[in-house]
């Protein structure tokens, strides 16, 4: 095995070490039920709990909303946690799950787009069918990287509710394959083959975007 990844997992389990010592505390205080447990736990996890709530959702009251949900699921669950893991890792699973849920409710109200319609499309040998633009050194501008960034939030928005949770927690929150797939009870296989498709969507959705400002500029 590479040295460096040897370097990197360790690194990964001192990191985690040190986050299980430093929630000992709180992890106690939650299980004998003390009174400030729950405000101890929103002051040290709110902010990133929301944080990663509202990439999922795309919605600051849908966010609250899933934060108040998970907080209450891990003060009343919290004798499940055994420290297998971080207390950390458990809690943003929590978090991501009912941002999961909320997200899937609301999309079932309305007409999810078809990512069959909607990534490129490819020939029996793999290749693009339509050539593939590089518009990479046109993403210099400025006003062009402001256009960009609404297309990408906008694009995300679209993409129904499976796919945009593994885009966010891969792309957004880093976390591994095997971390997400622990944490949507899915098999890696299919986590990356969501990441990949949604990765496909946002690149076409960008193409997309760039092509209408080039016609803008040109006409």
């Amino acid at each position: 095995m590479d040295l460096q990844v040897l370097v990197e997992r360790e690194s990964d389990v001192i990191a985690d070490l040190r986050h299980t010592d430093r929630d000992r505390d709180l992890v106690n205080a939650l299980r004998l039920r003390e009174p400030m447990a729950t405000e101890c736990l929103v002051t040290r996890y709110g902010e990133r709990a929301y944080r990663l709530a509202v990439r999922i959702t795309g919605n600051g009251q849908d966010a609250e909303e899933v934060v108040q949900d998970a907080f209450w699921t891990v003060a009343r669950k919290i004798d499940t946690f055994r420290g297998e893991s971080a207390f950390r890792s458990w809690l943003y699973r929590i978090v991501a799950n009912a941002a999961y849920q909320k997200l899937r409710g609301w999309q079932s109200r309305r007409h999810d787009i078809s990512l069959e319609e909607a990534v490129p499309l490819f020939d029996e040998s793999g290749r693009h069918v339509a050539p593939v633009a590089d518009w990479s050194p046109c993403v210099d501008d400025p006003g062009t990287q402001v256009e960009l960034r609404t297309s990408l939030s906008a694009a995300i928005a679209e993409l129904p509710a499976p796919y945009r949770i593994v885009l966010v927690l891969r792309d957004v929150e880093g976390r591994s394959n095997g971390e997400i797939a622990d944490a949507l009870g899915l098999n890696v296989g299919v986590v990356k083959t969501r990441v990949h498709r949604a990765r496909l969507f946002l690149r076409k959705r960008l193409a997309d975007c760039m092509a209408t400002l080039e016609t803008a500029t040109t006409a």
